[in-house]
């Protein structure tokens, strides 16, 4: 038993001595190329370092190792004819990158995915690539048949789009005139005019403030009005905003421009376009109060107010009038400095509700200028009978008589210019002879 193993020891040992003789004349044959893929794993991590994805160097190194290995194997159990080149070059090939999300996919040539050095060709003109496109297109496209449209200048056209220059003048457009819902919207402000007016006597709760500084503080926001050109409604939102904020909060004497301020900036971002910036109220109190406390009492106002600023007021109102019984211009102006007049007094106009003011302004301004009274029309509409409306005529028509003697004079001095038809400077009737 023992010559035997050493028989067969020996035997496999020679043939062990036989086999790596094999392999060392193997790998002797194959250095040279055993050497290129040395170079080539030498280029590439350059490659890979100098592109954007540094994190697939490694991932890709790993790959290569793999490769020789699987090469070496196949070497040793197949013939030198096996093409190593071929798998080596198949295994380094580059991972294709992932298909972005919504690409649209072309169909390509049997090939075309195996990138190959492209023969160098002359580029064709621009020219000559727009004619081919458009010639491929006018194949594929039939013409489009011609539509009779009408010149932009045509008034009988009856389009969606609103035509806001014709014949190079500025066609004005009232957002308001809209009939099909006027009674809708009115009956919507009547109800909310309710919900959001103030208390009529919170003065008489205010321990430091009186109705004089208060007045004094509107007549200073006519002004601040008509420097920065904010809209009419915009001074009547802030004014509400006053009054509903000192309904239930007490405020000293020293601060209650700082409120002035606050409600004149809420009230222009929710009505003008481009509404000042607060620095420019900052300005406008001669640096009294810091932009830090304007933006507190801003916020400190929207959380009384409940974030609520959507309150109809008189001027809204007056609108509605003067499209539903058309006036002059001299009407107009007339109703709307009568309606800011009431709102330097808040007594005893706090009583009384915008709807209620603005139809008192109207009938008396329509008394002054024509002779007239308040229409039946506008009886259908609001409600309002004519003895209703006696009691805010009459207290109109008191603080009109006095306007020239008033200690505020911004909102007569508004209304002298040629903007508003100088109204302001039509003299009240001594006596009110309506019917």
């Amino acid at each position: 038993m023992s010559g035997v193993s050493r028989g067969q020891r020996s035997a496999a040992t020679s043939a062990h001595h036989n086999q790596e003789n094999m392999l060392s004349r193997l790998r002797g044959s194959m250095k040279p190329r055993a050497a290129a893929n040395e170079d080539q794993e030498n280029l590439a991590p350059k490659q890979v370092s100098a592109g954007s994805r540094n994190v697939l160097g490694p991932l890709q190194n790993n790959l290569r190792i793999k490769t020789h290995n699987q090469c070496e194997k196949q070497e040793s159990s197949q013939s030198l004819s096996c093409k190593n080149e071929d798998l080596v070059k198949s295994c380094l090939e580059k991972p294709s990158a992932k298909l972005p999300t919504f690409q649209v996919h072309m169909d390509e040539p049997d090939g075309a995915c195996i990138k190959k050095p492209q023969p160098v060709v002359k580029a064709k003109s621009i020219s000559e690539e727009s004619s081919i496109t458009f010639s491929a297109v006018a194949r594929l496209r039939q013409p489009l048949a011609t539509l009779d449209i009408p010149s932009a200048m045509d008034l009988s056209f009856d389009s969606p789009m609103d035509m806001s220059v014709v014949e190079g003048e500025e066609k004005t457009v009232d957002v308001n005139d809209v009939p099909e819902y006027a009674a809708e919207i009115h009956t919507y402000l009547r109800e909310m005019e309710v919900k959001t007016r103030p208390k009529a006597g919170y003065m008489k709760k205010q321990p430091d403030i009186t109705n004089s500084m208060r007045a004094i503080l509107v007549d200073w926001l006519v002004e601040v009005g008509e420097e920065y050109k904010l809209q009419n409604e915009t001074l009547y939102l802030a004014v509400n905003y006053i009054d509903r904020f000192l309904s239930s909060m007490s405020v000293l004497r020293g601060k209650l421009q700082l409120v002035g301020t606050a409600a004149m900036l809420l009230a222009s971002k929710f009505e003008e376009i481009y509404p000042p910036e607060v620095a420019e109220f900052v300005y406008i109190t001669d640096d009294t109060y810091t932009k830090k406390q304007v933006l507190r009492m801003e916020h400190l106002v929207l959380k009384v107010l409940s974030f609520d600023l959507a309150a109809p007021t008189i001027n809204q109102f007056l609108t509605q009038y003067f499209l539903n019984q058309s006036v002059s211009k001299q009407v107009e102006s007339l109703a709307m400095y009568l309606g800011e007049l009431s709102l330097v007094e808040s007594d005893p106009f706090l009583k009384y509700i915008p709807s209620h003011t603005a139809a008192a302004a109207y009938t008396l301004a329509n008394h002054t200028v024509t002779g007239g009274s308040w229409p039946k029309s506008l009886t259908e509409m609001t409600g309002y009978s004519l003895e209703e409306l006696m009691p805010c005529v009459e207290d109109l028509h008191q603080i009109y008589l006095n306007a020239s003697q008033h200690a505020q004079q911004s909102v007569r001095e508004k209304y002298k210019g040629p903007k508003y038809s100088e109204v302001s400077l039509i003299d009240a009737p001594s006596k009110l002879l309506l019917n």
